[in-house]
C-alpha cells in the first residue's frame, strides 16, 4: 500500500515501524523538526517536514496516489483539518485517532473511521489485567459481548469433552461460540466444530454474547469469585 501518516509521535512512530517493515511505501508528515529527522533517520520512508493541515503539504505527500492516510497527531482538531483535507482530496480511507471522546461524533460525520484514545484503551487493557488475570487477552463488542483467549485449565470441566459434549452438558451455552483453539504441537489454529476435543493446555478465543464472566471463565478451570474478586 501508499500510506500517508501524519504525525511521527508517540501513535504515529509504531506506525510507521510497522508499516514500513511490512514492505509498504510511506510517507510521514511531520512538521516537529525533531521527530521528522528521527524518522527519516529510523525509517525506509519519505518524510516531509511541514504542516499537513496546509492542501499543499498533502498534495507534495502523494495523496492523489495514496490508497490511506492515517492521522496520529495528539490534537483532535488538527486530524479533523488534515481528514477535512484527505477527504476532499480523495484520499480511499481516512482514518484517525481521537483524544477526546466528545469529537467522536464529528469525525463520523465527515465518514473518517477512528480510533478511540489509545491512553484509555491502554489502561482499560491494564485494569482488566488485574482485574481479570486469566483472560489472556480481549476486546470489546457492543455494550456486553467480548472476544477473549483464554487458557483451558487441567482441572478443567471442559478437558477431555467435544464442543457437542459440552454443549449437551449445558456447559458452553448458545451465547458462546468458540472461534479458534491454539495448540501445542499445531503449526496453524485449529478451527473448531462440533467433533473437536478440548485439551487441558488449549488457548481457546471466545465469543462470547453476555462477556467474559465467571460463569463463562469458570468452564475453563478458572474458577473465580463470583462477588467479583478473583479467587
Amino acid at each position: 500500500m501508499y500510506l500517508v501518516v501524519v504525525g511521527a509521535g508517540d501513535i504515529g512512530t509504531p506506525l510507521i515501524e510497522i508499516a514500513t517493515r511490512d514492505g509498504n511505501e510511506v510517507v510521514v508528515i511531520e512538521r516537529d523538526d525533531e521527530r521528522a529527522e528521527q524518522a527519516a533517520t529510523d525509517y525506509d520512508c519519505l518524510v516531509i517536514n511541514d504542516d499537513a493541515t496546509v492542501k499543499d503539504t498533502l498534495v507534495d505527500a502523494g495523496t492523489d496516489r495514496a490508497d490511506a492516510l492515517i492521522s496520529t497527531t495528539d490534537q483532535d482538531a488538527t486530524n479533523i483539518m488534515v481528514c477535512l483535507l484527505a477527504k476532499e482530496l480523495d484520499v480511499p480511507e481516512v482514518v484517525s485517532v481521537v483524544h477526546n471522546p466528545d469529537h467522536m461524533g464529528i469525525f463520523q460525520q465527515i465518514g473518517v473511521n477512528t480510533m478511540e484514545n489509545p491512553q484509555r484503551l491502554i489502561a482499560e487493557y491494564l485494569y482488566r489485567a488485574v482485574k481479570r488475570p486469566t483472560i489472556v487477552d480481549y476486546m470489546g463488542v457492543g455494550e456486553r459481548a467480548e472476544v477473549f483467549e483464554i487458557d483451558v485449565g487441567p482441572d478443567a470441566v471442559v478437558a477431555g469433552q467435544t464442543l457437542q459434549e459440552a454443549a449437551e452438558a449445558g456447559l458452553i451455552g448458545e451465547d458462546i461460540l468458540l472461534v479458534a483453539i491454539e495448540r501445542n504441537g499445531e503449526a496453524e489454529p485449529i478451527t473448531p466444530h462440533g467433533g473437536t476435543t478440548l485439551h487441558a493446555g488449549d488457548r481457546v478465543t471466545v465469543y462470547s454474547a453476555i462477556g467474559a464472566t465467571p460463569d463463562v471463565t469458570d468452564v475453563f478451570g478458572h474458577y473465580e469469585n463470583h462477588n467479583g474478586a478473583d479467587s
